[in-house]
């Protein structure tokens, strides 16, 4: 066999294609690993997550922690699979509720995006992290949601990928915004009081957007967010509906990209 069929046999490097070891040590568990992990990155961000610091924080060597997984980006992978393990998924509920079970997951999944803003970070190099035991479960729900709601095969993960990509797209910068928050003290209101003279200078040649700003002066900036992030969903969920609504309930089949025959 030549090198490059060798290469192009050899599994991406992922936990999850990697065979897990017949025996680990029993004062020390991958489970463990991952929960202290979480604890980390949680207090600290992703620029502090190493296996060194990792390994002290547990009181152990950072050796004992390559017995049960193989480097930081193996790591990454666990914990992202770990957080989605959180998420509140809805069984499938028919065609009159698929709408209220998909709102209540993207809600959900804004949560967990929110008390782990780290994750916002590491979202796009976790590798092989939809193959991760709590990712495929909340495919196969969300799926399941969108079969039920009448979304032929070929559409529901369409459906269900457009959910998913406004509510990450959403969260990560959400959580972006929190993480800036956190490293200046401040409450999020003394922040953006902090900010009025500079914002009432940038905003005196913009007369609209004054009109939008002081519209909401004085409402409760986490509930003001939570309402924008609910609008967006629901704006998507309309979209959506409107594929369901077609004579005697068919859904019309996805149409082809630009150009296509």
């Amino acid at each position: 066999m030549s090198s490059s069929e060798q290469q192009s046999s050899a599994p991406v490097p992922s936990v999850w294609t990697r065979p897990r070891r017949a025996k680990e040590l029993p004062a020390l568990s991958r489970e463990q690993i991952v929960a202290a992990a979480v604890r980390l990155l949680d207090a600290e961000g992703i620029e502090a997550l190493s296996m060194r610091k990792l390994g002290t924080g547990m009181g152990t060597a950072a050796t004992s922690l390559y017995r049960h997984v193989a480097n930081k980006d193996e790591l990454i992978e666990l914990v992202v699979d770990e957080v989605y393990g959180e998420l509140e998924l809805p069984d499938a509920t028919g065609p009159d509720g698929w709408r209220a079970a998909l709102a209540h997951s993207g809600h959900s999944l804004r949560g967990m995006v929110l008390r782990h803003p780290w994750v916002a970070s590491v979202l796009g190099q976790v590798g092989l992290a939809h193959l991760g035991p709590n990712l495929m479960r909340m495919s196969e729900r969300m799926l399941a949601m969108a079969l039920a709601a009448g979304f032929p095969k070929a559409e529901a993960d369409l459906a269900m990928k457009a959910v998913m990509s406004y509510v990450l797209g959403a969260a990560t910068s959400e959580a972006s915004y929190l993480s800036l928050l956190a490293r200046s003290g401040k409450s999020e209101t003394e922040w953006l009081e902090s900010l009025v003279p500079a914002s009432q200078q940038a905003l005196e040649d913009h007369p609209l957007t004054q009109d939008h700003a002081s519209a909401w002066q004085g409402r409760d900036p986490a509930r003001l967010r939570e309402e924008n992030f609910d609008y967006g969903l629901q704006r998507v969920l309309d979209g959506l509906a409107t594929r369901l609504d077609r004579p005697q309930g068919k859904v019309s089949s996805a149409p082809s990209p630009s150009g296509a025959k």
